[in-house]
C-alpha cells in the first residue's frame, strides 16, 4: 500500500494546524466567520481563476450536488466551531469538536455508505482521542456550556459529513477544480453573515496572515487532503486531522512561548501514536489484504 496518501492527509492537517497562531498576527476585533469568509474567497477564488483559464470545468456536466453539499459543509463546520468556542472556550470547543469528528466520520461511512471501519481505524482513533483530551486539559477555559458542548459536536458532524461528500466529489471529479469549486460556494454563504465585511483585510497587518491562511492554510492544505482523500477511507482521513491540534499547541510552544504540562505532552505522545498506527497498521492492513487475494 502507498503511505503516500496518509502523508498528503498529515501535511493538509498540518496547515490547518498553523491557523490559530497566524491569526494572533490580524488586528483585534474581527469576527472570526469573516476570517472563515475571506480565508474561503482567497484560497476557493484564486484557484477558481485559475481552474478557468486551464478549462477544467464543464458547468452543464459538473457533480453540483456533491459541490453544494461539500461547500455548505465545511461553511457550517466553521461557524460552528467557532460559535462554539465562545460558549464554552477554546479547550473544550477543540476537544469535542476535533475529537467527535473521527467518531462521526465513521458512523456516517458505515450507516450511509456501507462501509464498515476495521479495527486498526478503531485502536488508532481511541489513541488520538484520548491524547487530544489530554493535550488540551489544562489548556484555556474549562467552562462546560451545554450549548457551545452541543454546538461543538454539531461541528464535529459537518466535518465529518464534508470529508465524506468530497471523498464522493472527488470520485467524479479532479481534486484542484473540487477544490476551487467548493471554497469559492464556501465563501458564498459565508460573506453575508460577516460582521466586518472584507475592506478588513487590506488593513494594517492583515493582508499577509490572510493571504497564508488563504493560500497555504486553504487552497494547498485542501488540494493535500483530497488528494490523500481520493486513496483512503474518509474515517482514516478525519483520524489523521488530529494532527491539527497537535500542530497547533507545537507552534504555541515553540514559537509563541505557550506551556504544556507533562500531561499535555502525554497526550502529544498518544496523537502521534494513533497517527502510526492508522498510517503502518492500515499498511500492513492492505498488504495483508493482498496477499490473500494472490493466494486465491
Amino acid at each position: 500500500m502507498n503511505v503516500l496518501p496518509y502523508v498528503f492527509v498529515l501535511l493538509a492537517a498540518m496547515l490547518w494546524g498553523t491557523v490559530g497562531t497566524t491569526q494572533t498576527f490580524l488586528q483585534e476585533g474581527i469576527s472570526p466567520i469573516a476570517v472563515a469568509g475571506v480565508r474561503s474567497a482567497i484560497g476557493g477564488g484564486i484557484l477558481f481563476i485559475a481552474v478557468l483559464f486551464m478549462k477544467k470545468i464543464k458547468f452543464r456536466e459538473w457533480s453540483w450536488e456533491w459541490t453544494i453539499l461539500a461547500a455548505l459543509t465545511i461553511a457550517l463546520f466553521q461557524s460552528l466551531f467557532f460559535t462554539s468556542v465562545r460558549y464554552t472556550g477554546v479547550a473544550i470547543g477543540t476537544v469535542v469538536t476535533i475529537g467527535s469528528s473521527p467518531v462521526f466520520a465513521g458512523i456516517i461511512e458505515w450507516l450511509i455508505f456501507k462501509q464498515r471501519p476495521n479495527r486498526v481505524w478503531g485502536i488508532a482513533t481511541a489513541l488520538a482521542i484520548v491524547g487530544c483530551v489530554l493535550l488540551f486539559v489544562n489548556k484555556g477555559e474549562t467552562t462546560v456550556h451545554p450549548l457551545g458542548v452541543c454546538l461543538a459536536l454539531c461541528a464535529g458532524t459537518m466535518f465529518a459529513l464534508y470529508t465524506n461528500c468530497s471523498k464522493r466529489l472527488t470520485e467524479r471529479e479532479e481534486t484542484l477544480p473540487a477544490v476551487a469549486m467548493t471554497f469559492t460556494l464556501c465563501a458564498i454563504f459565508l460573506l453575508p453573515f460577516s460582521q466586518n465585511g472584507v475592506s478588513w483585510t487590506f488593513e494594517g497587518q492583515n493582508l499577509w496572515p490572510m493571504l497564508f491562511m488563504g493560500l497555504l492554510a486553504t487552497s494547498v492544505a485542501y488540494i493535500l487532503y483530497l488528494a490523500g482523500l481520493e486513496k483512503i477511507s474518509s474515517s482514516s482521513a478525519v483520524t489523521l486531522s488530529l494532527a491539527e491540534p497537535l500542530t497547533a499547541a507545537l507552534l504555541g510552544v515553540f514559537l509563541v512561548g505557550e506551556y504544556l504540562s507533562p500531561t499535555s505532552w502525554i497526550g502529544v505522545i498518544l496523537l502521534l501514536g494513533g497517527i502510526i498506527v492508522l498510517t503502518l497498521g492500515s499498511r500492513r492492513v492492505s498488504q495483508q489484504g493482498e496477499k490473500g487475494r494472490t493466494k486465491k
